[in-house]
């Protein structure tokens, strides 16, 4: 059963938004949120996958970026 994949289509604004949340989640190290090790390993490789795929997080406007993908993810635009 470990060799099945599961696909999860994000856009290119909400891969740049889970990722951010993730690198503040994985910086926290809260691991009283975890109920086992493998959770937080789980997020941990889908932070590398996601660092893989976005090339945007390496350019020097990548705050700009961000800015702009929250806004366009976020609900009841402000």
């Amino acid at each position: 059963m470990a060799d099945k994949k599961v696909n999860i289509e994000l856009t290119k604004d909400e891969a740049i938004v889970l990722f951010e949340f993730l690198c503040r989640f994985n910086e926290n190290d809260n691991l009283t949120s975890f109920e086992d090790q493998s959770e937080h390993r789980v997020l941990w490789d889908l932070e590398c996958i996601l660092e893989k795929e976005l090339s945007e997080l390496f350019r020097a406007d990548y705050k700009e970026i961000l800015k702009k993908a929250r806004d366009t993810v976020r609900d009841g635009k402000e």
